[in-house]
């Protein structure tokens, strides 16, 4: 398993973009969660007439699976210790704004470990069985589409993960790097 995560970090092809529904590609990496983990609570809201994006389809859906999964995990952690009601949740939430589209996932899981600052470097794991590099490739991902990913403390003690990318990455890209 670490060999096939670090091949796909190492070797994560330049993105091929072009123009999908996001808020799909959303739900169907949700879909597949909701399937594997039917003891969670899912529940999803987008803003109503969410624009295409310039995105590669797959990378996208790679950079939600992961977070999605971590987020179980984080709830399967919780469980643990938790009393008999505790039910997990997860929320996700899709908005927009003229350059970017925001994708928050927040869960009641155990919330940000100490050190949470270097959760996105490679090899730096909080789980048993974990490789280290599941935020690093979404971190990668997420930059390659112009975006950028932030992380904060959810109302219920989990963790909030805001992914954001940029609805035309090529035209982002290229601002930025006109103005260095």
């Amino acid at each position: 398993k670490m060999v096939d995560e670090f091949s796909s970090f190492a070797r994560l092809p330049k993105p091929i973009f072009r123009s999908e529904d996001a808020v799909d590609l959303v739900r169907q990496a949700l879909f597949l969660q909701e399937v594997a983990h039917p003891q969670i609570d899912y529940t999803f809201a987008a803003e109503a007439d969410a624009p295409a994006i310039e995105c590669d389809r797959h990378q996208f859906g790679q950079a939600m699976t992961n977070v999605l999964k971590n987020a179980a995990e984080a709830i399967e952690a919780r469980r643990r210790d938790a009393p008999l009601d505790y039910r997990g949740r997860i929320c996700v939430e899709v908005g927009y704004d003229p350059q970017h589209l925001t994708v928050s996932v927040a869960d009641n899981g155990v919330g940000l470990p100490q050190g949470s600052e270097r959760i996105l470097e490679p090899y730096v794991t909080t789980r048993e069985k974990g490789t280290g590099l599941g935020l690093a490739i979404v971190k990668k991902i997420v930059e390659e589409h112009g975006g950028d990913l932030s992380f904060s403390p959810a109302d219920e003690g989990g963790t909030r993960v805001q992914l954001k990318f940029a609805r035309d990455p090529a035209e982002t890209i290229q601002g930025s790097e006109a103005a260095e």
